[in-house]
């Protein structure tokens, strides 16, 4: 993309050495600097004006960058598939970065990932929300990703304190009119269809979108358990086959209306809406035995659950452009909500049935809320030397948990409210944060960018059930620091660190036992601390020929780490909870290469070498043992262009061996085609297959002194989507009359 501006002398030099372009009679358009880019974005393609010249042309060639100082940004645009894709599918082609089919998000390994939307936190990528979020948004919405491993110092840590994923929502500024709209069939009943479309004109301008989705996936799972008795050395064994069915409806809008008040000045007001359902029938059989290896107890759990979702969020926003170039003020208030709601019915029919029981009935009540209001203020001002940000965030965080679990009597059909397994929950958190951050030019090939931030935290805790009000406040100072080294024309390096810090949950602190079934049950921890982390990276960026290569070698360190903890309460039932562990340490190599090979092949691969220590507590010795694991992650996606018409997206997703919880997460691998066939330059025909060839499972090891498990899920792995796209555009605003003599 080229702009072209005609700019003074004076302001041309303000231009290359602050790298924003604002100057009298410009428009203010920001460019970044060069030497904190992956490649200069700003060239200057004439030489300076002669002496006495009031203003000179100037062409200024701006490249969409790949990788920023502190974070590596992901195009979704170039996914064939996008048009008929969700953003689980969108995140499943971001390098290190994997989305079950339940929902379940890890970045290098790790589930400890904090989601932001266009850079603030919102409720309904939060807790249990976040798996029906992914699996309902369109990945046509989606402008890019943003991975941030090292997040600074304008980013907060209420959400998690782990790496960042943020994603950018599309934003069209062009004047005029535009539009698309989509429809697609998949297998088993499937579809989902979306429109948007943006207008502006003048200093108005409005976009939004709506979509509508059948989707789900179906899956099968097998459970083997020994559990062996600390004193006595006496193992038993049980077993459980479950099937989960059902497909859930989902629908959603979003909004959005910026005016500009002049040159300087610009509001903004957004809205969303979701719907979801929830609803689901399984199967699980559940087998007893006893020390002769002959079953003792077999019965068969029937679940019907009915329920659904909602998600809210609104917000309004101002921002000033400064005198100085580049000097700009943002304020946005931004609220949303979460809520679900469920009821499941359940019923127990034995085959094989223990002394003094019968077959039984039961009903859960499940309802959760979280909303958020987060208020944030930015302050970014360019000098000769450098530039520098200012910003606070105020935020309230609230969560709120109904679980009403009710017995009814199979023979007088009398219902009773069962209180041992009935629970309120609330959780209120509030954020006072204060940051600074500097980024400097050292010189032509060095760059620099330092933070501290802030952060005031005020935690109540109340277990309404119980009656019981506890509270806790942290205060914590978070340094980060990023340093870029231009070792050539193509070649960058790259050093960061980041202290950060992941607060425990609502679920985390909970200490009411759920019963997610007879023989499972969950509890949090009210004692839990705060997980404090520390996290260095060094990379190298290059392009050789026709491929741009990044190497990057990370190392974290987790100090007080907050992970799970299985313990047996009785024979048959294990409780899965949560604890403060100690020190452990992770780190790694991941790389990405990406090119045009041939004129008609494009290859984006990725991998991650990882290795990861983890404590594990032994209830024989009451100790606890350290234990390491080396893992493989790999990524390829090829782009083929086979006519003018058709283009083939091929790629392979392959996890190896992971650390998971007290156990081991085995190795898993995924193939997925896409086809996109243009029958005009705007329709297009899209088949997308999922799992190609069906071997997408979860399958999860836990090998402690009184529990061996294994744990096999298999989903719906094979998902075939056929769709259309159409998109519309040039739709141009009517001409501005010029103003009467």
């Amino acid at each position: 993309m080229t702009l072209r501006r005609t700019v003074s002398p004076a302001c041309l030099s303000r231009l290359l050495l602050a790298g924003a372009l604002t100057c009298a009679g410009v428009a203010a358009q920001t460019v970044p600097a060069p030497p904190l880019e992956t490649k200069p974005p700003v060239k200057k393609e004439e030489p300076a004006p002669p002496a006495g010249l009031e203003s000179a042309t100037v062409t200024v060639s701006a490249e969409r960058p790949t990788n920023r100082i502190d974070r590596q940004v992901y195009d979704i645009k170039a996914d064939v598939g996008a048009s008929n894709g969700s953003a689980a599918d969108a995140f499943n082609n971001v390098p290190s970065v994997a989305v079950d089919p339940d929902g379940t998000l890890t970045l290098r390994g790790s589930p400890n990932v904090t989601i932001l939307i266009d850079g603030k936190p919102s409720a309904m990528m939060q807790g249990d929300n976040r798996a029906a979020t992914l699996a309902s948004m369109p990945a046509e919405d989606i402008e890019s990703i943003e991975v941030i491993n090292n997040p600074g110092a304008q980013y907060g840590n209420e959400a998690g304190g782990g790496p960042i994923l943020n994603i950018i929502m599309k934003r069209t500024r062009k004047p005029g009119g535009f539009g698309a709209v989509s429809a697609n069939g998949g297998s088993a009943g499937r579809y989902n269809a979306a429109v948007s479309g943006s207008y502006h004109a003048g200093r108005f301008g409005v976009q939004g979108g709506a979509n509508v989705r059948h989707d789900g996936r179906n899956s099968v799972a097998a459970a083997d358990r020994i559990r062996t008795d600390p004193a006595t050395g006496i193992a038993s064994h049980s077993t459980q086959d479950s099937r989960a069915t059902g497909l859930n409806d989902s629908a959603g809008f979003n909004a959005l209306v910026t005016y500009n008040l002049g040159a300087t000045d610009t509001l903004g007001a957004n809205v969303a809406y979701s719907r979801r359902t929830n609803d689901a029938r399984a199967e699980d059989r559940y087998i007893n035995f006893g020390q002769d290896d002959i079953a003792d107890s077999n019965y068969l759990r029937t679940t019907t659950r009915t329920g659904s979702g909602e998600t809210r969020s609104g917000g309004a926003r101002y921002e000033h452009k400064g005198q100085n170039p580049g000097e700009l003020l943002k304020l946005d208030l931004r609220m949303s909500s979460a809520g679900s709601s469920s009821d499941a019915a359940y019923v127990n029919a034995y085959t094989v049935r223990p002394a003094g029981v019968r077959d039984s009935r039961s009903r859960q009540a499940n309802q959760a809320d979280s909303r958020i209001v987060d208020f944030t203020g930015d302050y970014e001002r360019p000098g000769d030397a450098g530039v520098l940000k200012l910003g606070y965030k105020l935020a309230k965080n609230s969560n709120e948990f109904d679980v009403r679990y009710t017995n009814i009597d199979s023979v007088t059909q009398a219902e009773s409210t069962n209180a041992l397994r009935s629970n309120r929950f609330a959780l209120d958190q509030t954020t006072l944060a204060l940051y600074g951050s500097y980024q400097m030019r050292l010189n032509e090939s060095w760059g620099v960018l330092g933070g501290l931030r802030a952060e005031y935290t005020g935690m109540e805790v109340a277990q309404l059930t119980s009656a019981l009000v506890s509270d806790n406040n942290y205060l914590n100072v978070i340094p980060s620091f990023f340093v870029t080294y231009k070792a050539t024309d193509q070649t960058n390096v790259r050093l960061s660190y980041a202290h950060r810090i992941r607060r425990p949950g609502a679920n985390d602190l909970n200490p009411f036992v759920v019963y997610r079934d007879e023989f499972n049950v969950f509890s949090g921890n009210p004692d839990l601390k705060p997980t404090e982390t520390d996290s260095l990276e060094l990379g190298i960026e290059t392009k050789t020929g026709v491929l741009d290569t990044n190497l990057r070698a990370y190392f974290r360190q987790d100090t007080g780490l907050i992970s799970e903890r299985k313990v047996f309460i009785s024979d048959t039932v294990l409780l899965t909870t949560r604890e403060n562990t100690g020190d452990n340490h992770a780190g790694g190599l991941e790389f990405t290469v990406s090119g045009k090979l041939l004129p008609k092949l494009t290859v984006n691969t990725s991998g991650n070498l990882a290795y990861t220590e983890q404590r594990i507590y032994s209830a024989v010795t009451g100790l606890y043992n350290m234990r390491s694991a080396t893992s493989l992650t790999g990524r390829a996606r090829f782009n083929v262009t086979l006519s003018e018409q058709d283009q083939l997206q091929v790629s392979l997703n392959a996890q190896g061996k992971t650390l998971f919880g007290q156990g081991y997460r085995d190795p898993n691998t995924t193939v997925n085609f896409s086809l996109r066939h243009a029958i005009t330059p705007m329709l297009n025909v899209v088949l997308n297959v999922t799992d190609a060839f069906n071997t997408n499972k979860v399958a999860i090891s836990t090998d402690t002194d009184v529990l061996r498990e294994s744990n096999v899920r298999r989903y719906d792995g094979r998902v075939i989507y056929l769709g259309l796209s159409y998109r519309m555009g040039g739709i141009t605003p009517p001409a501005r009359r010029p103003p009467k003599a």
